[in-house]
């Protein structure tokens, strides 16, 4: 340090003043100028300004300050001297390195000095760390930081997809590193690959692989450029300075937040960076990557093979063994068309038992309407009633009307009351009309009609004449009544009503009075019997 701060000295004659008399100084023969302390401190500062214009030095930092301004303010001192320094704003957010305190760095930049307090300092503009165990414990510090913030946890991996259809690769697009991964991806499995170009070492490239990693997550997956499915960041062998790009935070970062899945490849297989803890998979080399990107496409499509000969000769076993079990189990049922045949044969016999049950049902039913026709009084006689009813009410009411009437003309004719008498006789009139109204009600309710209504039926010839049991013979032409006026033709031997076989007897109706019937029963019957209903 001596060495470096060391000039010739110069030494320049000053011209002398003119000796004043009486100047005691003069009799002494001091006749060197008096400097103010801004001008010697100016000429110092022009002097070291212009003797160490630019210069390289090598210390431990200590005492670091950040300025709310931006400025940073250090010391850099080695076992014998301490040199202060100085980094603005400006040039600080451009330093390669971020000083720490006992971290041993070389900064380049100018030496000054500061008036103010009476001491010289640097001014820097670059820095880089010293020595391969400086960056060493760099790596170490910043590694414990990041690993704190969780950035290396094996829950933040991601699967690496099994076959991607668009690979992304981050590296120098000149160097031998994109040739390897092409070359390996076509022997293994030829996919697309999308490569953004960077700069692998040096100043700016940290941040050049950071914006690439972070470009190809923005990318949109339906756009004319289709985001990757996978990622490689790869970068070939070099020393400890030459790798430190991927040891920077930006580039970590980058890594542990990309949504795709990574594959870090920087380096050969001995050489870690951070960025390997962050990735979702490290590779020891560019080409491990590309075999870990992607299968070997013969040997999937020998697996595919292999696998569907094993599920053809499984399919032939499982039905070999079923057609076995379904034989086997064969041998123990009985013949189907026998079991049909046995079904047939009871469905006929339930049939023929329906059948049987239904004549059986419809005779008896038959039996029932013909007692009950002949229990019922004949229509006409309970017309010819209902006639002789109204005749005498109306007898009655002609009587009544010759006894009312005179009454009423001379109450009239006292009361002078023509037109009450009118009045009277119009109510009388219509109290007889609601009785006649009554009457016929009572008429339309004995119909014979109401009675075909509940199931019954009148039998007539073709003459249009009702015929009773007793006259009716083999292949007599019958005209059933039914209600609401409906008729079908019959002929008395045929198919009977319930569809049985032409020539089954019609049911016998008894041609004489029963013991049982009454005189009075029997005499109803005789009257009627032009009406009788089946």
């Amino acid at each position: 340090m001596n060495d470096l701060f060391s000039t010739p000295q110069a030494k320049t004659a000053a011209p002398k003043p003119a000796a004043k008399p009486g100047n005691p100084s003069e009799t002494r023969g001091n006749n060197a100028p008096a400097l103010s302390v801004s001008e010697i401190s100016s000429s110092i500062k022009r002097e070291l300004e212009t003797r160490f214009d630019r210069v390289r030095v090598r210390g431990e930092i200590s005492g670091l300050k950040r300025a709310a301004s931006g400025h940073i303010y250090m010391s850099l001192k080695d076992e014998n001297a301490v040199l202060s320094v100085i980094c603005w704003r400006g040039q600080a957010s451009k330093l390669s390195v971020d000083p720490q305190d006992g971290l041993e760095v070389i900064v380049t930049g100018r030496i000054t000095s500061y008036p103010g307090r009476s001491n010289y300092q640097i001014v820097i503009d670059s820095m880089e760390v010293a020595g391969e165990g400086a960056l060493l414990k760099l790596l170490e510090e910043r590694k414990k930081k990041l690993a704190s913030e969780g950035l290396f946890a094996d829950e933040r991996k991601r699967v690496i997809p099994f076959l991607p259809e668009v690979i992304g690769v981050v590296t120098s697009p000149t160097g031998a590193v994109i040739r390897d991964i092409m070359h390996r991806l076509s022997d293994r499995f030829p996919r697309r690959v999308l490569v953004w170009p960077v700069l692998v070492q040096g100043e700016g490239a940290a941040e050049q692989v950071a914006k690439a990693i972070d470009g190809f997550n923005a990318l949109d997956p339906n756009g004319d450029v289709p985001r990757p499915d996978t990622l490689i960041v790869a970068r070939g062998g070099g020393s400890l300075e030459d790798l430190w790009a991927f040891n920077e935070e930006v580039v970590v970062r980058a890594a542990a937040n990309s949504k795709i899945p990574l594959i870090s490849a920087v380096g050969h297989e001995t050489d870690t960076t951070l960025i390997d803890f962050a990735s979702d998979r490290r590779a020891p080399t560019p080409t491990a990557a590309a075999e870990m990107a992607v299968p070997v496409r013969a040997e999937l499509i020998g697996e595919v093979q292999n696998i569907g000969r094993r599920i053809y000769a499984g399919a032939n076993r499982l039905m070999s063994e079923r057609r076995m079990q379904v034989e086997a189990l064969a041998r123990g049922l009985p013949d189907p068309r026998r079991l049909i045949e046995e079904k047939t044969q009871r469905l006929d016999d339930r049939v023929e038992r329906m059948r049987n049950a239904m004549k059986g049902f419809l005779r008896h039913q038959t039996s029932e309407l013909s007692e009950l026709s002949a229990r019922l009084p004949h229509p006409k006689q309970q017309i010819l009633l209902a006639s002789h009813q109204l005749s005498a009410l109306s007898d009655r009411f002609a009587g009544v009307g010759e006894q009312i009437v005179p009454v009423r003309q001379f109450e009239m004719e006292k009361l002078d009351s023509g037109r009450r008498m009118a009045s009277a006789a119009a109510l009388r009139l219509e109290r007889a009309k609601n009785t006649l109204t009554s009457l016929d009600r009572v008429l339309e309710g004995v119909s014979y009609k109401n009675v075909l209504k509940r199931g019954f039926s009148v039998v007539r010839g073709t003459d249009g004449n009702v015929l009773t049991a007793t006259d009716i013979s083999n292949g007599t032409k019958l005209n059933i009544e039914f209600a609401h006026n409906a008729v079908i033709e019959a002929v008395a031997g045929g198919e009977d009503i319930a569809g049985g076989p032409s020539g089954s007897q019609a049911p016998k109706m008894p041609s004489k009075t029963s013991p049982k019937t009454s005189k009075k029963k029997k005499s109803e019957t005789t009257d009627t019997a032009q009406g009788s209903l089946l």
